[in-house]
């Protein structure tokens, strides 16, 4: 259950730090207070109630069947009740707009809602719960008129899309003008993730992280928004990757500088780590596709054992050339480029210059197949 946010939205949830939310079961719910308006082109960030309220209509379930609200980011389930006479409710309350998910008998189709302190209210059937009405929260009204203007651009956000110039150039003027129009709405954040996703330019997604509001910028979304600008502009994309030489598996000391002319994947990786061992099929599988048409990888390992470094290189046939002195996290190139997690990995291009960033999965043949053939 723990990877929701990322099935429904493509967000990194791990990189995500958000604040607990205070989400109440019990206790009756103040009335609601007068919305607070904002002066920025849209109202829609007031806190329009003390709590939320959720009321269910969903035909189709037996009575007695359980129903859960879960943490939209980690899946954990926050409140529980049972459906009677096609009926359920829930009441709490949220610190900030976030994601919620709706899940019946703990199984799948899931609703997802976008939560503020609103009178909500759910009218579906047992046939089609994901595809529920949700009405009453503001915060959920944006959410849905983002998607319904995403629409017909979703197939670039796939992670085997293929790359289609005019569908990207409208999803980008779709999300930049929903965050023009909606800067206080806690929902926009989500625009500039969908930016981000496909322009990839730390500078751009400053500019539009920037017209937010105070209180959206503070926000769990906006706070991971600000993370990625801040940690995109080190080594940012266009900037030359310094040059740099350790030794490889012989002790032989081998330099960055000797590749250059070549587009090369410099891949940040150890042994003893298994997503970075997880990963290692996919880049052997793009190593030898792309081998022949002026590409290859270079391995930077932050091993400390020697034997260990050799055995996993063999095992998992990376036939390319491998760097390392052995120091573990303070590996010399590691802390140069500030590689505080693995893997990770930099595309450079013929001249030297960064071209992409931690390309993994689909990511990574999407992009050299856009570059070399």
């Amino acid at each position: 259950m723990k990877n929701f946010l990322i099935i429904a939205f493509l967000l990194p949830a791990v990189c995500m730090a958000q604040p607990a939310s205070k989400t109440h079961t019990k206790g009756k719910q103040t009335k609601s207070s007068a919305a607070k308006k904002d002066n920025n082109k849209n109202n829609t960030a007031a806190v329009v109630k003390d709590g939320f309220t959720i009321e269910g209509d969903v035909t189709g379930f037996a009575d007695g069947t359980g129903i859960s609200l879960l943490n939209g980011q980690t899946g954990a389930p926050e409140a529980e009740t049972t459906i009677k006479a096609n009926h359920f409710s829930f009441r709490g309350k949220v610190d900030e707009p976030e994601f919620k998910i709706l899940l019946v008998d703990k199984k799948p189709p899931y609703l997802t809602i976008f939560l503020d302190n609103s009178e909500v209210k759910v009218n579906g059937t047992k046939e089609a719960f994901d595809r529920s009405s949700v009405a009453g929260s503001p915060m959920h009204n944006d959410f849905m008129k983002l998607n319904q203007s995403l629409a017909p651009y979703q197939k670039v956000f796939a992670e085997n899309a293929a790359y289609d110039t005019a569908a990207i150039a409208g999803a980008l003027k779709v999300t930049e003008d929903f965050v023009q129009n909606n800067p206080a709405s806690f929902i926009t954040p989500m625009a500039i993730i969908r930016h981000r996703q496909l322009a990839d330019d730390p500078f751009k997604t400053e500019a539009l992280f920037n017209q937010l509001t105070p209180a959206v910028k503070k926000s769990a979304m906006g706070n991971y928004i600000l993370q990625q600008v801040t940690d995109a502009k080190v080594n940012a994309i266009g900037t030359v990757l310094a040059d740099f030489t350790q030794e490889d598996t012989t002790g032989t000391p081998f330099t960055l500088a000797s590749l250059r002319g070549k587009y090369v994947l410099i891949d940040f990786w150890a042994s003893w780590c298994r997503p970075c061992r997880q990963e290692n099929p996919n880049v052997v599988a793009n190593f030898e596709k792309f081998k022949d048409k002026n590409f290859t990888v270079l391995g930077v390992s932050l091993d400390k054992s020697k034997p260990s470094w050799i055995e996993a290189i063999h095992m998992d046939g990376l036939n390319w050339t491998h760097v390392s002195d052995l120091q573990g996290w303070a590996n010399g190139v590691a802390k140069q480029f500030q590689i505080g997690s693995i893997p990770q990995n930099f595309l450079i291009g013929p001249d030297g210059k960064i071209i992409a960033k931690n390309l993994r999965g689909p990511a990574l043949e999407q992009k050299l197949t856009q570059l070399l053939q």
